[in-house]
């Protein structure tokens, strides 16, 4: 009877005391980014524990009742919430952090095999969070992060179409990443702009500097990653509504997004519509063929467990984007349309009012969708942790320029992409944080139904492997690694031919009648090395220095290596050189950093030193005169060289603490691109001594008042005036006239905002209203395409191309519930 009772307690004991405990778990975040090892504790108990390297925590044996549970980590602030314990059960809490009065603070994932603070990163980095994109009221996403991130450019063929460029360098050098998957969407082209919808993001991190020892190929000027919001910090059912509206162009946008998380599950739908006509100034009016529209949809779903998380989601994009080609009556300037095949230029009929104002799509314009079904999982594996991605895209780029025949397009290509990432975060060992990984994509090319051909049907495969790891040393913090990488394209003989019915061209088939070899096969490997190392010092906890020293790789695209046709959205013939060598650069970076009671100072210099450059040029024929193929389009073909970049990006911040109405931020960017190539540039008489796409000396001045505390139903009621400033860019590829000169500007901004609540937390509504371009100054910026596109020597005003935007008002209103 003894045994039994004793066999008896030590049953029942452990049962009764589980019925008087309960467990939380749930994931620590500082905008939504995993906070790694935060701590986590009771209030009046011993009880405590400690997140993981992603955030994650889970505490057990926490007496019932209601309980205060603490969240914290070193330099965030702190927050407690109450919690009702339940006996013998498992609740999930997910608590957002908000850094202490410094964004050295912030934890960026792009660039790093791990979630990292900022001052521990060497690399230059810059983070954009909702709030600052939903003030930035623009066209679309790649103008925002340009207005928030001195040293980051855009390319621009219209309001819609903007190609990111980052201290100088842009197009495949430049690699953009949704959720940390690579964009693969033809992005060699100028005309089409980033297939993301701006607004579901939750944060851009921006890496500035050589990237490819995380990402590979394409990374060498940098990283722009944008990352979706998905709700972290509450639970049940949640939404918001944007509406927007610009008068320049008309551009009306609607977006819905709704969110529903319970236990281990986070939900996230949006659908976004938005439309334009086409944008005007003072000197063209209203610019023909520069409207569009714009149809996203996404999901996202996300579950986190003990063993890690899973997240799967889904993106639809497609856009209706017309094409200006810049053709105008020689004497009124109005704009013309192409109403016949092969026609003249300058006999064009005059494009009509109604024409230049409505919503409808011209006639001849392109289209494009993009799909995108990806998952990213973590696993924990002991006290590391293992991270997987997989991800199918699906590109179909088609271009209506035909105006006998609307329905033929012109172009249209297909393009597919596998991505495919996988990485083992080692556990810590000796304070040496290392993660060893590889990643890369597969990709086809077809053309399909088309009448030009500017690239050929090609298969691509690439892999990388690389090697990183960080450790600190008291104030010290050391990061670096290595990377191999292998690229392997090929393509078959490629014929092209005439269509006897229409007269257009067409793909045909080796032995048909008249058939031109228009892609001679090819098949060629790219390999190359890439890393880097650097340092962060932290002087004091609000003060610190960082170097670093990269080396990157880039294989040639597919349009530098394989063009050979007109690119008709473009209204360039491209051609291409087999014969490039993959480019190499090494760039050093030193940077310091202060954010201080009274202002931010932050100054980094660069240097970047890249063999074998490829770039475009105008051809000529050897009298000096442009070299066409296709009547009424430039022809372009590639060069390779070497070239240098320096220069440097400044941050000076002002807030009073005795004034914390007002905010004065400014900042400053310079880069400067110098053509290596010595005998070119001797041999043209120093025309070609500077390299294309340059941006000049950049300025931007904003004046920020801020009122603190409630209005009655009003609260974060700001207001600001801001002077964008671009110097003169005399410092231009002149050669064969392939890019001139470009006069200075300034451009006067106006914004304001508030927020106004209701009688519930969960319900209010976000005001942001901007004025751009308040004096209606006519202007062209460098790296505006449309500058190029013109058809005469002189014009009665005397100017030539197409100008920017003129004045925009704009609102845009969320109403979050």
């Amino acid at each position: 009877m003894r045994y039994a009772l004793l066999f008896f307690m030590l049953i029942a004991v452990p049962v009764i005391v589980k019925a008087q405990t309960g467990e939380i778990k749930g994931r620590v975040t500082a905008d939504t980014t995993g906070l790694p090892y935060a701590s986590v504790t009771v209030s009046g108990t011993k009880l405590g524990t400690r997140a993981d390297a992603t955030g994650y925590f889970e505490l057990k044996g926490i007496p019932t009742g209601s309980r205060s549970i603490n969240f914290s980590s070193l330099t965030f602030e702190g927050k407690s919430v109450r919690v009702n314990i339940i006996g013998g059960q498992q609740q999930t809490i997910n608590i957002n952090l908000k850094p202490l009065d410094t964004k050295l603070n912030e934890v960026v994932v792009t660039g790093v095999s791990r979630a990292t603070q900022l001052r521990k990163n060497p690399v230059p980095v810059a983070v954009l969070s909702k709030t600052t994109l939903e003030r930035q009221v623009s066209t679309n996403i790649i103008e925002s992060i340009v207005k928030g991130v001195p040293g980051v450019n855009a390319v621009t063929t219209g309001p819609n179409i903007s190609k990111p460029f980052i201290r100088g360098l842009g197009y495949n050098r430049v690699l953009t990443l949704y959720d940390g998957i690579r964009q693969e969407g033809q992005q060699w082209g100028d005309e089409h702009g980033i297939e993301i919808d701006a607004y579901g993001l939750g944060r851009v991190e921006v890496v500035k500097g050589p990237a490819s020892l995380t990402y590979g190929s394409d990374a060498l000027a940098g990283v722009i990653n944008m990352i979706p919001y998905i709700q972290s910090d509450s639970t049940g059912f949640r939404g918001d509504v944007t509406t927007e509206y610009h008068i320049n162009n008309g551009m009306a946008a609607t977006s819905l997004g709704l969110n529903y998380s319970e236990n281990d599950w986070k939900y996230n739908l949006r659908g976004t519509y938005k439309m334009a006509h086409d944008y005007r100034n003072q000197t063209d009016g209203h610019v023909y063929n520069s409207g569009f529209r714009e149809l996203n949809f996404t999901g996202i779903a996300r579950t986190d467990k003990k063993w890690g998380y899973t997240q799967i989601a889904a993106t639809v994009y497609h856009n209706l984007q017309e094409i200006p080609d810049g053709s105008r009556d020689s004497l009124t300037r109005r704009f013309t349309k192409q109403v016949a095949e092969n026609d003249d230029i300058k006999n064009r009929p005059l494009v009509s009012d109604g024409e230049l104002r409505t919503y409808a799509i011209a006639p001849l314009h392109q289209s494009i969708k993009h799909y995108r079904v990806y998952s990213q999982s973590q696993f924990k594996v002991g006290e590391g942790s293992i991270n997987a991605l997989v991800g199918i895209q699906q590109n179909i780029r088609q271009e209506y320029t035909h105006p006998t025949a609307l329905k033929q397009a012109a172009l249209d290509i297909v393009l597919n992409t596998l991505n495919y990432e996988a990485r083992y975060n080692l556990p810590v060992f000796a304070g040496i944080e290392s993660t060893i990984g590889a990643n890369g994509f597969y990709q086809t090319n077809r053309n399909k139904n088309a009448t030009d051909f500017p690239i050929p049907d090609y298969n691509l495969f690439d892999i990388g492997t690389y090697i990183f790891a960080k450790k600190s040393w008291g104030k010290v913090d050391v990061s670096g690694g290595l990377r191999y990488d292998n690229r392997h394209i090929r393509w078959n003989d490629f014929y092209v031919g005439t269509d006897a019915r229409t007269g257009f061209g067409k793909q045909v088939q080796a032995g048909t009648p008249d058939a031109e070899l228009q892609f001679p096969e090819f098949d060629k490997n790219y390999t190359g090395i890439s890393g880097s190392l650097g340092l962060t010092y932290n002087i004091t906890e609000r003060l610190l220095i960082k170097a670093n020293v990269a080396r990157g790789y880039r294989a040639p695209n597919i349009t530098e290596i394989g063009s050979n046709g007109l690119d008709p959205g473009a209204h360039i013939v491209y051609l291409g050189n087999r014969t490039f060598k993959p480019e190499f650069s090494l760039q050093q970076d030193v940077g310091f950093i202060a954010y201080l009671r009274h202002m931010d100072i932050m100054a980094e210099l660069f240097n970047n030193n890249i063999d074998n450059y490829i770039y475009q040029a105008r051809l000529t024929d050897a009298n000096g005169n442009p070299v066409v193929i296709v009547e009424g389009n430039s022809t372009y073909q590639y060069q390779q060289s070497k070239a240098r970049l320096y220069g440097a990006e400044f941050t000076l911040n002002l807030h009073p603490e005795g004034l914390k109405w007002l905010n004065f931020n400014n900042s400053l960017a310079y880069v400067r691109g110098i053509n290596k190539n010595d005998a070119l540039i001797e041999q043209s008489n120093g025309a070609a001594k500077y390299l294309p796409f340059i941006p000049p000396l950049h300025v931007r001045s904003q004046l920020r008042f801020k009122l603190d505390g409630e209005y009655g139903a009003f609260s974060k009621i700001y207001a600001g005036v801001e002077a964008d400033i671009y110097s003169a860019q005399d410092k231009f590829y002149a050669l064969d006239n392939t890019e001139t000169y470009t006069p200075g500007y300034t451009l006067i901004n106006l914004s304001a905002g508030t927020t106004i609540k209701t009688t519930s937390d969960k319900k209010y509504l976000e005001l942001f209203l901007q004025a751009d371009n308040v004096f209606d100054k006519v202007y062209q910026s460098n790296l505006n395409r449309l500058k190029y596109f013109e058809y005469y020597q002189s014009s009665p005003n005397g100017r030539l191309g197409i100008y920017n935007m003129g004045r925009n008002l704009s609102l845009k209103a969320i109403w979050h519930f």
